[in-house]
């Protein structure tokens, strides 16, 4: 394919075009990852969440800077609410990074949430394997930030950066008990203002509740990313998380784990389009809803014809 090649070579207006054939979710979209997927398991997929105001673009802005300076190409994907009018992204982190944007080894993109209560949809997914083909070292997710709905992250990071800051009114309610349970690096931003200390022995005494059996130890690291303070402290702790992954072998299991609900969520997609294509449009699906209302068939024996009609 093509568009494929020209992505690969670094041509930015291609993999921007491929990014939007998978967020519009065309058949061109599916040729392209199929032909990309073994160039796909390099990138170190690195997640930001936590409550809005935390200052995650800033922090984003300023590692992806700090990596720059090391040689490392970085690709940012900011996921921002959907617009209700068009589905689209509507607050454009790349506005407050408009700065890298003049970097030739970063790439930023704005994705929509599409309604996606998890926080992410399936273009984000796909977005960052058409980034990890296209040899980008790490990839940045920013979330939309609505508490405990980000626990979708999971599904896609490596390593998970948990933000927070002082002054949220009730601290601990402004990161979830999820979103702790899935954190691996966590940040208390703006760490100037007053409260800052109480935020750290908070989260000390939650994790303390949540500790987990393996050996990572979680560190809570205190920053002030506008003043670009703690940030080479964040970025050599996501660098121990990406060692501490490949020694014990678990990012090889994550990904395993992830290839399989990937297969098996694409596998209900599919089942859902075909019946959809088959039986709804057709009328024939109501059809054999109202056999069920007169008690005349029964909802296992209909799902039974159905998959059995999928797999001749």
């Amino acid at each position: 394919m093509e568009l494929v090649q020209k992505a690969l070579k670094g041509n930015r207006r291609a993999i921007a075009r491929l990014i939007s054939l998978a967020e519009n979710e065309e058949k061109e979209a599916v040729t392209a990852l199929r032909e990309m997927f073994p160039l796909t398991g390099k990138a170190h997929i690195v997640g930001i969440t936590g409550p809005p105001g935390s200052g995650k673009s800033t922090m984003t802005d300023k590692l992806v800077k700090e990596l720059r300076k090391r040689g490392k190409k970085v690709a940012i994907l900011a996921v921002d609410p959907a617009s209700p009018f068009t589905g689209g992204a509507i607050l454009g982190d790349r506005v407050r990074m408009s700065d890298l944007n003049l970097d030739e080894g970063v790439y930023i993109r704005s994705l929509s949430t599409r309604g996606k209560l998890g926080g992410l949809s399936k273009a984000t997914h796909y977005a960052v394997k058409i980034l990890d083909a296209c040899g980008f070292d790490y990839i940045f997710i920013e979330t939309v930030g609505v508490g405990q709905s980000e626990v979708d992250i999971i599904k896609t990071a490596d390593s998970i950066l948990v933000v927070t800051v002082p002054g949220l009114g009730d601290d601990i309610q402004a990161i979830k008990a999820g979103i702790l349970e899935i954190g691996d690096i966590f940040i208390v931003n703006k760490a100037d203002r007053d409260g800052a200390n109480r935020v750290v022995i908070e989260l000390e005494m939650m994790l303390g509740l949540n500790a987990e059996k393996d050996e990572w130890d979680h560190p809570i690291l205190m920053t002030v990313a506008s003043e670009n303070k703690g940030i080479i402290e964040v970025v050599e702790a996501v660098i121990r998380h990406k060692e501490y992954l490949d020694k014990t072998g678990l990012l090889a299991e994550r990904r395993r784990e992830r290839l399989e609900t990937e297969v098996l969520e694409l596998v209900v997609q599919n089942m859902t389009r075909y019946v959809n294509e088959k039986f709804v449009k057709d009328g024939s699906f109501q059809e054999e809803v109202d056999k069920l209302v007169r008690k005349e068939n029964d909802p296992y024996t209909l799902v039974q014809s159905i998959l059995a009609d999928t797999v001749k």
